[in-house]
């Protein structure tokens, strides 16, 4: 077995079961301190001893790859394949899915490069991907500066140009977008024209959780109504499970919420994180009576998340949200035709 693809399967499965991210990260520095050895010196290297004095592999990662370099799976790898099995298997509905609105990369809080997770969404299966990092005030997650989003900007264009099989690009079709925090007064945590220069900008409350309903209606209200929001993230802000402990769903008016999301056609994203599952069911059945549309996100902050979308995708299934009222189902130029216009875009 090749080490460096043993190495990046551990990895991806430890995300995928939301294991400490420094452990898969061990292992992707690991895979990426083999890059471009062959066989023959990856060996030689084994042999002399030299290998387990290399920067970036450690006991665990150096066992993987002498064990893959024996021609086997490294036992590390098969217990993980065998504790996670094959999973479950894939809906109708989340093979409609086109594209992920919600991802970070290591320009704020996610563990890998924006090249490592386009790479890892197209091996998922998806046809177009939004980088949506943090906006300046989540400062705990290295939120992006105007300075940093405009540099960001250019190079998600920059990498967007070769897009198609077969050129040297990434196979897959990237979006700039923010997940930009919704602030204590509904306003949106970054300046209106640079949120006019990207693709989809993804609104999400992060920051005093436990307002009392009738600050925090008026609050997604005003983001709401904010004509650069497409997709409002999140929006309870519950956790269920998980290494952060669990935190009750935000209290608001939801009814008026969902009436707003679907006046100025914000789509009501389905988290798919399984830490989180929000909204709740009978707010996913809300939005849907609202006229809501939906957008089925992985939030994904590293490369082994975008297997959640399934998680996702089978919520919206057992609701009955329909495949056309789910924004990224879409193909892209419609999508960013619903996100740049002036008007709301209901089902076709």
């Amino acid at each position: 077995m090749d080490a460096a693809a043993a190495l990046d399967e551990i990895a991806l499965l430890l995300e995928r079961e939301l294991a400490n991210p420094f452990k898969a990260k061990a292992f992707r520095r690991a895979s990426a301190a083999i890059a471009g050895l062959d066989a023959e010196e990856l060996s030689r290297r084994i042999a002399d001893g030299s290998l387990r004095r290399t920067k970036g592999i450690g006991d665990t990662s150096y066992t993987v790859i002498a064990e893959a370099a024996e021609g086997r799976v490294p036992d590390y790898l098969a217990e993980l394949r065998a504790k996670l099995g094959g999973g479950e298997a894939e809906s109708a509905l989340r093979r409609e899915l086109r594209g992920d609105l919600h991802s970070h990369t290591d320009w704020s809080d996610g563990t890998t490069s924006l090249p490592v997770m386009a790479a890892a969404a197209r091996d998922a299966g998806l046809e177009y991907l939004v980088v949506t990092d943090h906006s300046p005030s989540l400062r705990v997650a290295n939120g992006l500066s105007a300075e940093r989003l405009e540099t960001q900007l250019d190079l998600v264009e920059a990498l967007d140009t070769g897009h198609g099989e077969g050129d040297g690009g990434l196979g897959i079709r990237l979006v700039p977008g923010i997940e930009v925090d919704i602030l204590a007064g509904g306003e949106l945590d970054q300046r209106d024209e640079l949120l006019a220069r990207l693709g989809i900008v993804v609104g999400s409350v992060h920051s005093k959780l436990r307002m009392p309903a009738e600050e925090m209606t008026p609050r997604m209200l005003r983001a709401i109504a904010h004509p650069r929001l497409n997709v409002l993230g999140h929006c309870t802000g519950r956790l269920v499970r998980g290494s952060r402990g669990t935190r009750p769903q935000s209290e608001f008016d939801a009814h008026a919420v969902f009436a707003a999301c679907a006046e100025h056609g914000v789509a009501v994203e389905i988290n798919s994180r399984p830490e989180r599952e929000d909204p709740p069911d009978e707010l996913i059945a809300l939005a849907l009576d609202a006229g809501c549309l939906f957008s089925i996100d992985s939030d994904a902050h590293a490369p082994g998340h975008f297997a959640f979308l399934g998680l996702g995708a089978a919520r919206a299934e057992r609701a009955g949200v329909p495949a056309e009222r789910i924004v990224n189902t879409w193909p892209l130029e419609r999508l960013l035709d619903w996100a740049g216009g002036s008007a709301p875009a209901g089902p076709a």
